[in-house]
């Protein structure tokens, strides 16, 4: 068996992650940032650094609008001085208009340039992201989900990053934009009456202490907002994903009620920040315009005294609005800036976490060809999220190449456990596992779980067709290989049955097919992984009586050859194991053939009676 070619991240991904803060706590949705400034937004700048061909353009194309836009004054400015001033001659006022609207050209072409770029390049950075995203997300151990909720995660995938494109393909190049407008206006301003300038000046300190003040309160509601927003698109997600259950048990009302109250804590986080933001750009526009406006009574006044000429005065009041509207934008690009880097800094947590479970730096290889043999040697775990419980205590089993054995017991036992420790989603935190003689710990995990194949308990198909769940096994199985490995589980019949055969969509979740049909579908992918050890969570658990004999001999068949553990919860379905491992506490507490067992008088011999000798008794659930 080949060995998958290990993923490797692209270089805009690993820029991304390197650009992440990797010391950036989760927050909670009412804590403060650890950060009350625009530094989470050094992740999206590092992304958009990587198309420096298209920065350049859609930078040299917001100098070009920002100095024509500065022009128009200054054309204003030579049609009343020059034009009128030369008699009203048509020939010579046309030909500043000509050069008014020659500005208005170059104008227009340069901001048609602009938006291109920036929008494009928003677009790109924000694809960029979620890849890094994903690539960090896929590489994690179960272990960061059971604290952190896929249905919150796919929230910040989709409207944080909705926040970023925003932020890069508008929101910075108005920022830059007006930038350039107030300081090339103020450099033109003095040009035109530099003491009426110095008072312009004078006033920026007035706007630009309440911008700050305003701007760190308004990071903190920002990022309480955008948790809220999470909150609404985990909610609807979960109760959507289970609206069978909640019909059945008709809580419609309640999940409304639940909806609503989300919503409407939402809403009132919402309130908060645009309050913020409509105080602070109220506080910020009085400002600027009250300066203007004193200085305008100024400038009029001195083109009364014949001391200003009035195209001057025209061109300091248009370049004066400018200059003013810019830095009035400026209060309300800052909120918006803002907001982006509280969504920024909530993707850089995804992308700086680091998975638990990692190949070690020089992993050792597996012994090819595998042999199939597994070990647990003393092994004690406990799950993260409930580190107060021992899902299994000292346990040691060793299960021989090809040998097939039953793990039974009661519910939390520590069976599924065994699994989730073989294909090493997690680590023990004393003992050792060996796959083939080697620790599971010292081995790459795309490795070990290349030579694994697992069958759940329930059937996991994706929202796709029935080739490609089929081929999750194989990806790259011919249509030979999937339908004899259809046939093999007794899959044959009814997928050819499908409206569109292997091409069929079969729904998110499998849903447009039977359990029993998406469990089969299950066991021809694992047959199609054709791997040394075969994990088998109650595979035919969702199966008719009929489809389950028939799957049961496929099994055994492909079993024959192969390691296997079989996890148990009808005994009847383990009764040929070569042993059967009876656990309890997440220890072994007898094992053996189910004849020895039964007679011994122990667990299983009671959960045997149970289910065998009173077919009206309700069994212990195991």
């Amino acid at each position: 068996m080949n060995s998958p070619e290990p993923v490797q991240s692209p270089p805009v991904a690993a820029d991304l992650a390197l650009a992440a803060d990797p010391g950036l706590a989760p927050a909670t949705s009412d804590e403060q940032p650890a950060k009350r400034n625009l530094g989470p937004l050094r992740m999206v700048f590092a992304a958009a650094a990587h198309y420096p061909g298209r920065v350049a353009v859609a930078g040299m194309a917001l100098i070009v609008t920002a100095l024509a836009t500065l022009a128009i004054p200054a054309g204003f400015r030579l049609i009343i001085d020059r034009g009128f001033a030369a008699g009203g001659n048509p020939a010579d006022i046309g030909r500043w208009f000509e050069y008014l609207l020659l500005i208005v050209v170059v104008l227009a072409l340069g901001t048609a340039v602009r938006f291109y770029m920036v929008s494009w390049l928003g677009e790109r950075v924000v694809a960029d992201i979620r890849l890094g995203v994903n690539r960090n997300l896929m590489r994690l151990s179960p272990s960061f989900f059971e604290d952190n909720s896929p249905k919150e995660i796919s929230s910040r995938m989709t409207a944080d990053t909705a926040i970023v494109e925003q932020v890069v393909g508008t929101t910075v190049s108005v920022a830059l934009r007006n930038v350039i407008m107030a300081i090339g206006g103020t450099v033109y301003l003095f040009t035109l009456a530099p003491q009426l300038t110095l008072g312009l000046i004078a006033g920026i300190p007035v706007v630009i202490v309440p911008l700050v003040l305003f701007g760190r309160r308004l990071q903190a509601v920002s990022r309480t907002s955008q948790d809220r927003i999470a909150d609404i698109g985990a909610l609807t997600t979960e109760v959507l994903g289970a609206l069978r259950v909640v019909q059945a048990f008709n809580q419609e009302g309640r999940e409304a009620d639940r909806f609503a109250a989300t919503v409407e804590r939402t809403f009132a986080t919402a309130k908060r920040r645009i309050t913020i933001r409509a105080v602070m750009t109220a506080v910020v526009i009085f400002l600027v315009f009250g300066a203007i406006t004193l200085l305008m009574w100024r400038g009029a006044l001195g083109v009364a005294t014949g001391a200003i000429s009035g195209g001057t005065i025209a061109a300091f009041v248009i370049t004066g609005g400018l200059v003013a509207g810019s830095f009035g934008a400026l209060a309300e690009v800052y909120g918006d800036l803002v907001r982006g880097a509280g969504a920024a800094s909530r993707l850089s947590e995804l992308l700086s976490e680091r998975p638990s479970i990692a190949p070690p730096a020089k992993p050792v290889a597996l012994p090819d060809p595998p042999r199939g043999q597994l070990a647990f040697e003393n092994v004690t775990f406990r799950y993260p999220s409930r580190p107060e419980v021992a899902a299994l205590a000292d346990f040691t089993l060793k299960i021989d190449p090809g040998e097939t054995v039953a793990i039974v017991g009661p519910s939390g036992a520590g069976k599924s456990t065994l699994f989730q420790l073989a294909e090493r989603f997690y680590d023990p935190q004393a003992g050792t596992i060996k796959l083939d003689g080697v620790p599971l710990s010292s081995a790459d995990p795309a490795d070990i779980r290349q030579r694994i194949a697992l069958v759940p308990q329930e059937g996991v198909l994706f929202a796709a067709s029935a080739r490609d769940n089929l081929r999750y096994g194989k990806w790259e199985a011919s249509d030979e290989e999937l339908w004899e490995a259809a046939r093999s589980a007794n899959a044959f019949q009814f997928l050819r049955d499908l409206p569109e055969g292997l091409d069929t969509f079969l729904g998110e979740d499998g849903a447009r097919i039977s359990g029993g049909q998406r469990q089969r579908i299950a066991i021809a992918r694992a047959i199609l992984r054709d791997a040394p050890i075969l994990l088998l969570d109650e595979a035919t658990s969702a199966l008719d009586a009929e489809s389950e004999g028939l799957v049961q001999a496929a099994l055994e068949a492909l079993m024959a050859h192969r390691t296997t553990l079989v996890i148990a919860h009808r005994l009847a379905t383990v009764r040929n194991a070569d042993r059967i491992v009876v656990m309890d506490g997440g220890r072994i507490v007898e094992q053996g053939t189910h004849e020895a067992l039964s007679l011994s008088g122990g667990l299983y011999a009671r959960l045997a009676s149970l289910q065998f000798d009173s077919p009206a008794t309700v069994p212990e659930p195991l």
